[in-house]
């Protein structure tokens, strides 16, 4: 039923039409997905499309899957991420890569912009649309206002529009999706992996620290 339901909010949005009523919200959850630790292995393996925080040879790897329209993920980048970001990211202890999960059709097209604008912008936008969520993803207008905070971080207007134009890069932000609930159990979000190892403990500036010093006394 949920992928079903996504498949539909991905019509929906390069379409540029409304969600389906019976697509609005799955009635029943879908089963647990069976998740094959060596697949999980590959697919949690830094690949090109991947966008990474900090230094590429960082011996921990935390992969992030969220949505951009998402309170906790917004409060796990505003709230926890900078102290994670100054004491493992900073230092060359680890690096995050931010993988999409989109929930719904606003957090769809905004990863869809972040990942169209250049490499260097990219986590500048995820920062900025988390920290300004109540101000888009809630409006009425919600694409005028993304548009504008997308401005703000150097996409004009034509870029803007030429980005939600572009299937191949919505085909892309969908299969991040559809691999992870698919393949590797992800079922909410914000939902972490700390060296290919699903992060299970409190998502807390402690409970990263527990976690990441233990990845890195493995490595």
């Amino acid at each position: 039923m949920r992928e079903i339901w996504f498949r539909l909010l991905l019509a929906a949005t390069l379409l540029g039409g409304a969600l389906p009523a019976a697509a609005q919200a799955p009635q029943q959850p879908s089963a647990p997905a069976k998740v094959d630790p060596a697949k999980a292995a590959t697919l949690l393996a830094i690949g090109k499309d991947d966008r990474v925080l900090g230094k590429a040879d960082a011996p921990v790897t935390i992969v992030e899957y969220g949505s951009l329209s998402c309170p906790h993920c917004a409060h796990f980048t505003t709230a926890i991420l900078p102290q994670i970001q100054k004491k493992w990211i900073d230092t060359g202890k680890a690096k995050l890569v931010f993988r999409d999960f989109p929930l719904d059709q606003e957090a769809m097209a905004a990863e869809i912009v972040a990942r169209c604008a250049p490499v260097d912008k990219y986590y500048g936008l995820v920062d900025a649309f988390f920290a300004n969520q109540d101000k888009w993803v809630v409006q009425k207008d919600w694409k005028g206002a993304l548009q504008r905070l997308a401005l703000l971080g150097g996409v004009g207007k034509k870029q803007f529009d030429t980005c939600l134009d572009n299937k191949s890069l919505a085909d892309q932000v969908a299969q991040s999706r559809l691999t992870a609930s698919k393949d590797l159990g992800v079922d909410a979000t914000p939902t972490f992996f700390i060296n290919g190892k699903k992060f299970e403990g409190d998502p807390t500036v402690e409970g990263f620290d527990q976690a990441l010093s233990g990845a890195t006394a493995k490595s």
